[in-house]
């Protein structure tokens, strides 16, 4: 295969060019289609309009810009043979990390990557305390510190950075010195599926063990994504006082109406659906707390977390929703941190 060429990106479009011409005229495939990681159905994209044509010895495709600033992606290759191949794109040297691998990245002409992850920033050091814990500290245990609780917590700080944020934050005098425990899953769908055990986990292990090793002052925050949001809502309802504050970035607040397309292949949808309608049929829980949510231009978890934040408005949270112009990924999540995050925790501790 030739050479292959660099996306052509405009404000308003986007054109993807794979070169296949062969000594003697011959292609080495027999087709090539586009892998957005977006949700089809909320940006009127036709999968099947996702295919590439073939002209001038190469595969190329022109894309309307869907409602985002950046874009991850994938190619998949349709070899003579008929066997499929999912790569990032050979031209493009841009590259978003992934909990599972890497994708390709077009940045439309308006995005700017969040100016934190060049700032300066204050040292801290990372503590294993327990068993799929760690504790990112910029101060002695003994120094009481306000803290943060992150379901998911070593992907956060790997691919999107969590701690780099916070010791830019701090270092910048936007956020006062605090620390982060960031919780690894176990089975992941298991846990965080509105799981009764995993909230008295936090309540009966997690926090007295955490309050037990590091100094903590002011209400304690707890954030997640996808199904660590919907945990973290969960163990907040559930167990009142637990924690101060949320900060849920595109949680799985699932149910048979808006999101029949998991129903089937996510094993805990049922259980997942059941807790949700609970949640929208009840009245004011126990407590309230401040709560920000974001998701998503792209994703289909945009309706369910816009039906979520005005239940919980309803129901007395002080919360509101950022929408975000990006789809289901830890780079958007990141890009949300900063002013989001910052503002939450800044209510949250300094009240």
């Amino acid at each position: 295969m030739s050479v292959a060429a660099e996306p052509l990106v405009s404000a308003d479009s986007v054109t993807f060019r794979l070169p296949d011409a062969e000594p003697g005229g011959h292609r080495a495939l027999d087709g090539a289609r586009l892998l957005p990681d977006l949700s089809l159905a909320d940006t009127g994209l036709d999968f099947h309009g996702l295919d590439f044509d073939y002209a001038d010895d190469a595969w190329q495709l022109t894309l309307d810009r869907p409602p985002v600033r950046r874009m991850e992606y994938r190619f998949q290759l349709r070899h003579l043979a008929g066997d499929l191949e999912e790569i990032c794109d050979p031209g493009n040297p841009l590259r978003a990390p992934g909990a599972f691998g890497d994708k390709s990245v077009v940045e439309f002409p308006d995005y700017t990557a969040p100016a934190w992850l060049s700032a300066e920033r204050v040292a801290g050091e990372r503590l294993e305390v327990a068993e799929r814990v760690t504790v990112w500290t910029p101060a002695a245990p003994d120094e009481p510190l306000p803290l943060l609780v992150a379901h998911d917590g070593p992907e956060y700080d790997r691919l999107a950075g969590l701690t780099g944020f916070l010791a830019a934050l701090v270092a910048a005098g936007r956020l006062p010195r605090c620390r982060v425990a960031l919780l690894a899953p176990g089975v992941r769908d298991e846990e965080y599926s509105a799981d009764p055990y995993h909230s008295a986990l936090l309540h009966q292990r997690v926090l007295p063990g955490l309050r037990d090793t590091f100094a903590t002052t002011g209400p304690v925050v707890g954030m997640g994504a996808s199904l660590g949001g919907l945990a973290m809502l969960h163990a907040q309802r559930a167990l009142p006082s637990l924690f101060g504050g949320l900060f849920l970035q595109s949680a799985s607040f699932l149910t048979e109406e808006l999101d029949q397309q998991e129903n089937g292949r996510f094993s805990k949808f049922a259980q997942v659906n059941a807790y949700v309608q609970q949640v929208l049929a009840e009245g004011t829980p126990a407590e309230t707390v401040p709560t920000v949510l974001t998701c998503g231009l792209a994703e289909e978890n945009l309706a369910n977390n816009r039906q979520m934040a005005a239940t919980l408005a309803k129901q007395g949270y002080p919360s509101r929703l950022v929408e975000v112009p990006d789809a289901h990924n830890y780079v958007g999540w990141r890009d949300a941190f900063d002013p989001a995050l910052a503002d939450l925790l800044r209510d949250v501790w300094e009240a």
